[in-house]
């Protein structure tokens, strides 16, 4: 018996991801990150990131923001650059209770962006992690260190009277 075209079974296929609709992916945009925190923490420019893996400073651009995936031949030529094993770029990243939305280990979801709230994507950390690195005196920055934990922990102490 032969099925009219109708009654047979039509593989249910997923809409395609467009950018232009829903923006990039959260993976995506976490992998750019990391590319980004590792190129600052390096004081290295996009553009020089770009001329070490044959790229321009544009492209180098759109692979931060996330707007461009990066395939594996350029995954493995930004860790080589950028001195970080190709798992670096993936640090921090699980997934929601279903397994399928990106999320950051240890963060609450919220509706707002989870990559803006971590201290570490922030330019003022990033440069006070360069200019720390770059003293010189290990005795000197030992010392910077444990005056920063102080500094830091004044607030948390209670007076007592």
């Amino acid at each position: 018996m032969i099925k009219k075209a109708e009654e047979r079974a039509k593989p249910v296929r997923k809409a395609k991801r467009s950018i232009a609709k829903d923006g990039p992916s959260p993976i995506d945009v976490h992998v750019g990150s990391r590319v980004r925190l590792r190129r600052t923490l390096l004081g290295m420019s996009q553009e020089k990131l770009g001329e070490a893996i044959g790229l321009t400073f544009q492209q180098v651009q759109k692979y931060e923001r996330g707007m461009n995936r990066i395939s594996a031949s350029k995954l493995w030529k930004l860790s080589n650059v950028l001195d970080v094993p190709v798992s670096y770029f993936f640090d921090d990243l699980g997934v929601d209770e279903d397994g399928q939305v990106p999320t950051l280990l240890g963060s609450e979801p919220s509706s707002g962006d989870t990559l803006a709230l971590d201290p570490m994507a922030k330019r003022e950390t990033l440069e006070l992690v360069r200019a720390y690195y770059k003293i010189g005196d290990p005795l000197v920055r030992r010392r910077l260190f444990e005056l920063t934990k102080a500094a830091a922990g004044a607030g948390d102490h209670t007076a007592v009277d």
